[in-house]
């Protein structure tokens, strides 16, 4: 699958370098089976999706489920490969907030 492995989050849309990056360097990892996690700022959590085709494109659509802080979140989101080390997605909060966000490869 071309989405599998782990992507650091550059930049979101919402939310500064400091804080995404507060306690570890933002990421968002996918595993083979279609699953994975993902953490930024004081947000984390798991993930489950599939790779669907979007505008002629493929990208992997998930639902997450996780923590902000104390609070439980949950939602919805994806993540469209740009380039060969290059990913755009975006992250749409339950009932709050959306946030497109770039990344990169942890493997460059």
């Amino acid at each position: 699958m071309e989405f599998e492995g782990k992507w650091y989050i550059e930049e979101m849309e919402l939310w500064g370098e400091d804080y995404i990056n507060m306690e570890v360097k933002a990421y968002i990892q996918i595993y083979e089976d279609e699953s994975g996690d993902f953490q930024f700022g004081l947000v984390s959590g798991g993930i489950k999706g599939k790779v669907v085709n979007h505008d002629g494109r493929e990208r992997f659509e998930f639902r997450f489920n996780g923590m902000d802080e104390m609070d439980p979140i949950s939602g919805e989101g994806w993540i469209e490969r740009m380039g060969e080390d290059v990913v755009e997605g975006k992250f749409i909060f339950d009932h709050g907030d959306s946030s497109m966000f770039t990344g990169k490869s942890a493997n460059e």
